[in-house]
């Protein structure tokens, strides 16, 4: 198995991958909030359904806090 982390990767594809997937994200935040669309994520296994909200103080979205069912 390889240690290294994708910031070491031998290929400049890989190496700007997780950057890559991190915009991803952002825009597809940005663009369920627009368009009331909720997201499909898999937390721990679980896949769970996030309605973004508007974030005003950075012109982004965030999401809304996930139920934690293992919480107290």
């Amino acid at each position: 198995m390889n240690s290294k982390t994708i910031e070491q990767a031998n290929t400049a594809d890989l190496r700007g991958a997780l950057a890559a997937l991190q915009r991803a994200a952002q825009r597809a935040r940005e663009l369920a909030a627009q368009t009331g669309t909720e997201l499909v994520v898999s937390r721990n296994g679980v896949i769970e359904r996030i309605k973004p909200q508007p974030d005003a103080a950075s012109h982004g979205v965030q999401e809304s806090p996930a139920h934690d069912k293992n919480a107290p």
